[in-house]
């Protein structure tokens, strides 16, 4: 995407509806020029009346003028400034929506391929790059550009050949600008990636806080963080210099038109060529012109940021989901719920040699308890993610009901499916709220039903604050048997009719997997259930079971028929005998 098309894009996108504001930010940015060009231009009978022919009739009226003048500018300045903040701000706004609606939308594969921290970096450093643009570099385009058009005017007013020599320095500040923008360009771009690996190194800092207790890594964490921490400070250094850069040449550039100035103006006046008037208020024209000079000479390097911030930032709001939400094709409709794989295939894409599963065929009986069995990375967990089109598979059919799930809508498909995962997933709000996230317009009453049937009424009713406790992130005050009734909770309030059970019993005391089993015995009576249990215990009554081995399926069966026919099964049974 070329730097024309993101501009374009921005515009129509994200500016357009706001171009409003955006001439109101002119308007005033014109006042701005208008007053500060007043101020230089009334030096001249400022200077000729009063302090040469000593005309008291003006010795009031201009001093009023010259205040005036500079608090039109100051009032003008703060209000186009305040205007392209709130520009800017809406902006940021609509911006940070369309990403996190991004985020929200992305197939899980595609956030998975990238670390939570980048997605972090690209929401808060890419984001401020382009509203420093729109605020800062736009506003300064139209108010410098306007006022160094008006001081041009009175400079070229009072002597046109002084003009010409004090206009060179605009060639060199353009030239010093294109080279600063292409090396900001460049350096903003190692920012953001640095600005990324420290977000990334915060989120697991945060996720693995005990490992590194236990571990005793603090040391060895404080030396890291520090290392990301001044990789940071180093190119955000490194910015600040780029961007000042343009000062000392300025300077140097402004002092030689001065000197020049200076000798070529008191070579006119003692020729009577120029008046001493004429000359002071060219001199203040010029050097108010030293400041948009400057600005403008700057612009390409904020716009550059802004630009190359817009590059990282408009390819994940524009990133299409493989996985389509098919909303002009029919509702799923369940009947028995019967569930076929036919020669299905998957890999994920970074690791597209290898595939996690090869020419799966089984078929799930509706209102039945359906188990997979087998080592870890065998693709039990792949193939139960497959159900409700958490990833597509490359090859092959998933039906239900005779029904292809890719050509339903997706929302009919994903309403019939709960799951009970070992990994529960909780948000940091309070235990009612947790629950109610499965049914958004459900009642308290179905929500206390849903917690009773999961057996979790028994512990909220101990807590102080019953159902209104604030859980913590992911669930951190509460056990792991409590965070799975809670999410069997949330199965039990959707209704849905297929269960997917996914370890939903594993590394639990024995107490608590009791109480865990009854609740899940109550939640799948009757539905089309997919078990997947390490420990075989939980699955002896499945009607049928699957042994799943590299991706295969490699025999099926009831528990007898199993233990007879497969070598595999009768192992992984004869290992969980001998342990317990």
């Amino acid at each position: 995407m070329s730097n024309l098309e993101i501009l374009k894009r921005l515009y129509k996108d994200y500016t357009k509806k706001y171009l409003n504001k955006i001439f109101l930010a002119v308007f005033f940015s014109m006042l701005v020029a208008g007053s500060t060009s007043a101020t230089a231009w009334l030096l001249d009978p400022a200077i000729d009346k009063i302090f040469i022919n000593k005309d008291q009739s003006l010795l009031l009226i201009i001093p009023l003028l010259i205040i005036l003048a500079f608090a039109t500018k100051g009032i003008s300045l703060y209000l186009a400034r305040v205007t392209m903040i709130k520009v800017a701000e809406e902006v940021k706004k609509a911006i940070q929506v369309n990403m996190l609606s991004s985020f929200i939308k992305a197939d899980t594969e595609n956030i998975e391929n990238k670390h939570t921290g980048k997605y972090i970096s690209n929401l808060n450093f890419d984001v401020n790059q382009i509203t420093a643009m729109l605020s800062t570099s736009f506003l300064a385009f139209f108010k410098d550009g306007l006022t160094l058009i008006g001081l041009l005017t009175v400079m070229f007013f009072q002597n046109w050949r002084l003009s010409l020599i004090a206009i060179i320095m605009i060639p060199f500040a353009s030239f010093i600008a294109k080279k600063l923008g292409k090396r900001m360009s460049k350096v903003v771009t190692e920012a953001q990636e640095k600005s990324g690996d420290l977000n990334k190194y915060l989120v697991d800092i945060f996720k693995n806080h005990k490992i590194i207790k236990i571990f005793q890594r603090e040391k060895y964490e404080n030396e890291r963080s520090e290392k990301f921490v001044n990789d940071l400070k180093e190119k955000t250094i490194k910015i600040s210099s780029v961007f000042i850069r343009a000062t000392p040449v300025m300077e140097i550039l402004t002092g030689i038109m001065i000197a020049i100035l200076i000798f070529y103006s008191g070579k006119l006046i003692m020729n009577d060529q120029l008046s001493l008037n004429n000359f002071f208020s060219f001199l203040a024209a010029m050097m108010l012109a030293y400041q948009p000079v400057k600005s403008l000479a700057t612009i390409n390097v904020g716009v550059g940021q802004g630009l190359s911030a817009g590059k990282r930032i408009l390819p994940i709001i524009d990133k299409i989901n493989l996985i389509n939400e098919n909303k002009d094709k029919m509702n799923l409709e369940i009947k028995s719920g019967d569930l076929d794989l036919k020669n299905v295939s998957f890999n994920y894409s970074l690791n597209s040699e290898n595939k996690v599963l090869k020419d799966i065929n089984l078929r799930i009986n509706g209102g039945k308890m359906t188990a997979l069995v087998g080592q870890s990375g065998s693709g039990k967990s792949t193939l139960l993610s497959l159900i409700p089109r958490i990833y597509d598979p490359k090859s092959g059919v998933i039906e239900i009901d005779g029904q292809d799930i890719k050509e339903v809508k997706l929302v009919s498909l994903r309403k019939e499916i709960s799951i009970v995962d070992q990994n529960v997933t909780l948000f940091d709000d309070t235990i009612l709220n947790n629950i109610k996230y499965a049914k958004p317009n459900s009642s308290n009453e179905e929500i206390y039903e849903a917690a009773e049937l999961s057996m979790c009424s028994e512990f909220i009713n101990k807590l102080k604050d019953k159902y209104e406790t604030v859980i913590g992130e992911n669930g951190v005050r509460l056990s792991g048997g409590e965070k799975q009734r809670l999410s069997i909770a949330r199965a039990f309030l959707k209704k849905s009719k297929i269960i997917l059970l996914d370890e939903a019993t594993s590394s639990l005391d024995s107490e608590t997997e009791e109480k865990i089993q009854i609740a899940l015995d109550k939640l799948t009576l009757n539905k089309t259930t997919i078990v997947i249990a390490h420990r075989l215990s939980t699955i002896l009554n499945s009607d049928k079971i699957y042994v799943m081995d590299k991706g295969m399926v490699i025999d099926s069966g009831n528990h007898e028929e199993l233990l007879t026919k497969s070598v595999t099964y009768k192992n992984y049974y004869n290992k969980q005998i001998n342990k317990s």
